[in-house]
């Protein structure tokens, strides 16, 4: 039985790298080349995203939470605070157009039958999502009331 070329651990004949220190071990002849124990990691998929793009794409209605993590789960984007400012405010306008659909719509229609204040809520939320992508286009970092907030304090906490 052979033995680990670093450490000296007993290894098997077929066992490419050590289990106890995974240092590669010397082919024997005629074996095909080792393969690596996981994966090699490539470039970043996100290294040709320009901030100001993903910061408008965090808005997008609808469909917004998807770049918001994407971009919060991002390496590229791992030290830059305004990018995730922006996507986790993003997160918080996603969040409570969800809530305004399945809690307050209902409740406001049985409170209220004829005054759509759900409506009223979800056109307020969607003319903010597109302010905020007009402002993220600039590359203004602006703070919208209480979700601005609870994302400054997302960013610092990260």
């Amino acid at each position: 039985m052979p033995y680990c070329s670093k450490c000296g651990n007993q290894v098997g004949e077929a066992d490419a790298y050590c289990g106890r220190c995974g240092a590669a071990q010397p082919a024997a002849p005629g074996a095909p080349p080792p393969r690596p124990p996981w994966p090699p990691r490539g470039p970043d998929p996100f290294s040709s995203v320009n901030p100001r793009t993903a910061a408008i794409l965090c808005y997008v209605p609808g469909l917004g939470w998807i770049a918001a993590i994407i971009v919060l789960a991002s390496q590229r984007f791992r030290r830059d605070r305004v990018i995730r400012f922006h996507a986790f405010q993003g997160l918080y306008l996603f969040v409570a157009s969800l809530m305004t659909d399945w809690v307050f719509k209902p409740m406001a229609t049985v409170m209220i039958p004829h005054v759509h204040l759900g409506g009223i809520v979800q056109a307020l939320l969607l003319v903010a999502s597109i302010v905020m992508m007009v402002k993220a286009s600039r590359g203004e970092a602006y703070s919208l009331p209480l979700f601005g907030e609870l994302a400054q304090r997302s960013v610092v906490e990260d």
